[in-house]
């Protein structure tokens, strides 16, 4: 019998969730030898070679490659799950939806105390850059998520916790001990 097929993916985030999935340990060789990883950087691998069972996606949407990549996964997905607050609610990407797009890039590349050797005053403008969305979309305001998983970023415990009941057909149990952010 073939191995159900896992893709993850990070949007606007940290990528602390995929660090979360590391920090299974010694669970990520049981793993391995449960699922196979397709289009992952945790394999490496940038393009979907096939179809793929489950997908986790961290991170929200705030610019077009974002709900490009978000698209794509759902396209390629048979299950799909938000991993972590910014995936599902925006998390600390979305503190900029209360602040208008010219603003934010202005104190970033104009008037940031930070901002140092911008002395033509230029911020970014290149077809070859993602547009930015006038606010950060969480995940299930783009696509259908069939599950979600809270924390910033989910406990490890929890992610293996789930990917093994997704992985062997049973029903999710979600207990407080791997919830609680205490």
């Amino acid at each position: 019998m073939s191995k159900p097929i896992i893709a993850t993916t990070s949007l606007a985030g940290c990528f602390g969730c995929h660090m979360s999935v590391l920090d299974i340990d010694d669970r990520i060789l049981e793993l391995f030898e449960l699922v196979e990883f397709n289009k992952s950087p945790i394999n490496d691998i940038k393009k979907f070679t096939k179809k793929c069972d489950i997908g986790l996606i961290e991170g929200g949407c705030c610019n077009s490659e974002n709900v490009h990549v978000l698209k794509d996964f759902r396209e390629h997905c048979k299950i799909l799950v938000s991993v972590g607050e910014c995936a599902i609610m925006g998390g600390l990407p979305a503190m900029r939806n209360g602040i208008p797009i010219r603003e934010c890039l202005e104190e970033a590349y104009l008037n940031g105390l930070t901002v140092v050797g911008n002395e033509e005053r230029i911020i970014p403008n290149d077809p070859e850059l993602p547009m930015l969305l006038d606010r950060v979309f969480p995940c299930h305001e783009v696509v259908k998520i069939d599950y979600f998983l809270p924390g910033c970023p989910p406990r490890a415990d929890l992610i293996w916790d789930a990917l093994v009941a997704l992985i062997s057909g049973d029903e999710m149990k979600l207990p407080y001990e791997v919830v609680k952010f205490d």
